[in-house]
């Protein structure tokens, strides 16, 4: 392979890219944690027609899993979170 170096100004553009890509991080882990919510909350549909009686544990298990965004406002606070055990239907 043919090696050659890099003008000043791609590196500039990479270092730029490097940052943008950091400073998305946190976006990134909120869609991660909202797409894994709502596979979650997918799950549990069935359990709130209206033919079915829903048990306050899987009310309080769906209601933790809509709220599990609150207060999350750092990258570190995102990756912590961890999910509500699901009740036994």
């Amino acid at each position: 392979g043919l090696r050659i170096e890099l003008t000043p100004a791609e590196i500039t553009a990479m270092e730029e890219q490097a940052v943008a890509w950091e400073a998305g991080a946190f976006d990134r882990a909120m869609a991660n944690l909202r797409q894994k919510r709502n596979a979650l909350l997918a799950e549990t549909d069935w359990t709130a027609n209206s033919d079915v009686t829903m048990s306050e544990a899987m009310a309080t298990y769906r209601q933790a899993l809509r709220n599990i965004t609150s207060g999350l406002d750092t990258l570190e606070k995102v990756e912590a979170k961890e999910f509500p055990t699901k009740p036994s239907e």
